[in-house]
């Protein structure tokens, strides 16, 4: 850590001036450098004492030098002058590029006294350098946050879908070249980001372009439901894809084969993940977008609409010392969410908490994360038997793909870890047969079982739009049915703020199955479904049923939502 090489009695001066500092605090702190030769500056022992802190040093230095002083954070810092000093020696020197202004390129530095820095600077960039000092802990900070060269950042931002920029190329596109060159155009990139944009700003997960023989149609997947978003001419879609394949850094001048690849966008100030898939069809290739945006995903379980009964078993299961947690449901339904925010509850500085993943979506602070590599052999089974030798308390798996990797979580959990992981089935209890299918012992499973969590997303009620209404009879019938009665039904009548479906937001619902000696006896006897859910339902198993329906109560879901997923679609439709 560097401080300051100025005169170690003119910074103790400043101090004082300031306030900063005691008289005896500066004695005390001078006496030590004096003792320890020059092997420390005064101001790196001022802030190991704890006497001042390294941002009061460097605001006296800045007085000092006559140059501003400030906290750095992302409102200072434009992301798109990032390139004019290399990585290595923004990490090397410690100084970080903020904003250009015509000529003048101010820059923040820890050190203002090095007018040999600013030289270097000036002639690197061929500009004016205003420099404002700060701290090197700011400056560290924010090097983290640097985008890599990966990063394309999303501005110029088209206003109309239907403008000029969507019209401009006429003729037809056929050489690899032309289409390489034609996805560099202005046009071409507005308009992928114009889609990308308004993805993100309508809360998209997902991002469908497809071919179709007229157009090129863009989906939204939004609250779980695909909704048109614009079609352009169908001459634009090799541009648009091979633009989006750039940014992935996937092969354009493959057509036939699927590809995969993955982008970082910066969109007003923040990261968000793209990862994108692409697929031959007949009228050309559909290119479908999964977008991780963090700031739209919570990851405290209890802003994840679980009820308190279900919360107040999730949050002790996962305070267990050993044992395996497994969230279960259908691609989409939330599981890595929820794994998430377990992780994150109990992620501390005495947990070594591990992660194998498939792909890491999400990173989290104080949590150990790997990323598996199938083209390399390091698949999940061999990833956490690895994993295991690196001392972990607690280990997520991704997803239980097979027996091996079954096996080896199994065996974490009786040899003393905490395991979560997923499974994709659709109910809590097919979860253990799934294991036995896979070729576990019953044995083994019922020993090493803590808790089971299905889950589904359905959508929630638009708050601005909610209103009472009678239900057709066929849904009444159906409801008594199943044994549920209601004196208020509620729906979203359709508003601008909800685009017109009466919904806004999703909420997971639940079933939970927390496993009692008097089941894990019966996984070892018979562990087929029927038994299993019996035993279950006799030991307090919370269904998604009765979780769902909770939900239609309090007004915050309809009927209808919980139809979808507790199977009963037939008077889903009728009830439409």
């Amino acid at each position: 850590m560097t401080l300051t090489s100025l005169a170690p009695q003119r910074l103790g001066n400043l101090l004082l001036e300031k306030g900063y500092l005691s008289e005896d605090d500066l004695h005390s702190a001078l006496e030590r450098q004096a003792q320890g030769g020059r092997g420390k500056l005064l101001g790196e022992i001022l802030v190991d004492e704890d006497y001042c802190s390294e941002d009061q040093i460097v605001e006296c230095l800045a007085a000092e030098y006559g140059v501003p002083h400030a906290k750095l954070d992302a409102r200072l810092f434009d992301p798109k002058v990032v390139d004019v000093l290399p990585r290595e020696y923004i990490e090397q020197n410690l100084v970080l590029p903020l904003f250009r202004v015509r000529d003048t390129l101010t820059v923040a530095v820890s050190e203002p006294s090095n007018l040999f820095l600013v030289d270097e600077i000036r002639g690197m960039t061929d500009a004016q350098v205003q420099i404002v000092a700060t701290t090197a802990k700011d400056i560290r900070r924010m090097i983290t946050t640097l985008p890599d060269s990966r990063v394309f950042v999303i501005d110029d931002i088209i206003e109309d879908s239907e403008g000029t920029d969507v019209t401009l190329i006429e003729e037809a596109i056929e050489d690899i070249g032309d289409v390489e060159e034609i996805a560099g155009q202005s046009p071409v990139i507005r308009l992928v980001n114009y889609i990308i944009f308004n993805a993100v700003k309508e809360g998209a997960s997902d991002i469908h372009i497809e071919p179709a023989e007229r157009c090129m149609r863009v989906r939204y997947r939004i609250d779980g439901r695909l909704h048109k978003s614009l079609e352009v001419p169908q001459h634009l879609l090799p541009a648009v894809t091979s633009r989006i394949k750039i940014m992935g850094a996937m092969d354009i001048s493959e057509r036939r084969l699927p590809q995969d690849g993955r982008v970082n966008v910066l969109l007003e100030g923040r990261k968000i993940d793209l990862r994108v898939s692409t697929f031959p069809c007949a009228h050309g290739e559909k290119t479908v977008i999964r977008v991780l945006d963090t700031r739209s995903i919570s990851l405290n379980l209890e802003d994840l609409g679980f009820a308190e009964d279900i919360l107040e078993n999730l949050q002790r299961s996962i305070c267990a010392p050993n044992g395996i947690i497994l969230v279960t449901g259908p691609t989409g339904s939330g599981k890595s969410t929820t794994l998430y925010a377990a992780l994150n509850a109990i992620s501390s500085m005495e947990n070594n908490v591990c992660t194998v993943e498939d792909p890491i979506e999400y990173h989290l602070p104080l949590i150990n994360q790997f990323q598996v590599q199938t083209k390399i052999g390091m698949t999940f089974s061999k990833a956490l038997r690895t994993l295991l030798r690196q001392d972990p308390d607690v280990i997520m798996v991704g997803e239980i793909r097979d027996e091996e990797t079954a096996r080896t979580a199994i065996q974490a959990a009786l040899t003393g870890h905490l395991v979560f992981s997923t499974l994709h089935t659709n109910n809590a209890c097919s979860a253990i047969t799934r294991l036995i299918n896979m070729g576990v012992e019953p044995y083994l499973i019922g020993a090493a079982l803590n808790m089971i969590l299905a889950q589904r997303l359905v959508r929630r009620i638009c708050a601005k739009c909610t209103e009472a209404y009678e239900p057709p009879r066929t849904i009444r019938k159906a409801l008594e049915r199943m044994g549920y009665e209601f004196d208020t039904f509620r729906r979203g009548v359709g508003c601008s703020h909800c685009r017109n479906t009466g919904y806004k937001g999703r909420i997971g619902v639940h079933e939970l199955l927390v496993v009692n000696d008097e089941l894990r006896d019966s996984i070892v006897s018979d562990s087929t479904i029927g038994n299993v859910r019996e035993i279950a339902m006799r030991g307090g198993m919370i269904t998604l049923g009765l979780d769902g329906f909770r939900k239609v109560r309090e007004g915050i879901t309809t009927v209808e939502e919980v139809f979808q997923i507790v199977g009963d679609q037939k008077f889903a439709m009728d009830g439409k």
